[in-house]
């Protein structure tokens, strides 16, 4: 079934979209099977989880084939130096205090991580992140143009939880705004920079975000089923 939902999903991507695997509260031979079908990004939301499942899994990912960690959920300060040495790219960062951080733990294990600025478009106060506009704030601020250990990679957003697809489309909307209107404005001109990820879309919303310009989808329970644990 993994391997199946796997091929099933990558077929109907368009270029240039990338599926980020859900393997958080999955075993990990889930993971294993994932990895066997093809998969390589894989997302884990709790540092304790994803420090069990890197050991686990250390002995899968070669230069020719690597695994590459995603940390999706939200991240607190104090568990940035548990994950700082081997993650790919974390999407939630949702303030200027947790970026300083990243960059100090980056620069102490000798990395540069790729961020991903986590917006608050949902019309739901519970989900963290800037604001379009605070987000703006804090680039034409230019405080992060001080922290060589990270990397601005993009942006991350999760749209409303409901059923109205005209609301799902507005809030992925919005974030492709901010997204399009912070790369010309900062990174346009910069033949290095990284700023081409726009991570939205989850299982049971991908198809409009895609449409809405991302590229990382995240899914879950669409590949490995309910949580396990």
């Amino acid at each position: 079934m993994i391997a199946e939902e796997i091929h099933r999903i990558t077929e109907a991507l368009p270029d240039g979209v990338r599926l980020v695997a859900v393997s958080k509260f999955h075993p990990s031979d889930a993971i294993r099977e994932a990895f066997a079908a093809g998969q390589r990004l894989f997302g884990e939301s709790h540092a304790q989880e994803i420090q069990r499942k890197h050991a686990e899994l250390a002995d899968l990912a070669t230069a020719a084939t690597p695994l590459e960690w995603h940390f999706i959920g939200h991240l607190q300060t104090n568990k940035v130096k548990y994950i700082a040495s081997y993650i790919e790219l974390i999407h939630a960062v949702d303030s200027p205090h947790l970026l300083a951080e990243i960059n100090k733990q980056a620069l102490k294990a000798g990395r540069t991580i790729r961020c991903l600025l986590q917006l608050h478009v949902a019309e739901e106060e519970t989900k963290f992140g800037f604001t379009p506009d605070e987000a703006m704030a804090y680039l034409d601020s230019g405080a992060w143009q001080q922290l060589s250990g990270i990397q601005l990679a993009g942006a991350m957003a999760m749209a409303t939880n409901t059923d109205d697809t005209a609301r799902i489309r507005h809030d992925f909307h919005r974030a492709r705004q901010f997204f399009e209107q912070a790369h010309q404005r900062f990174f346009a001109s910069d033949p290095t920079s990284a700023f081409n990820e726009l991570s939205m879309g989850m299982s049971d919303d991908w198809h409009i975000a895609i449409d809405e310009g991302s590229t990382l989808i995240r899914i879950g329970t669409q590949i490995f089923g309910q949580r396990q644990y």
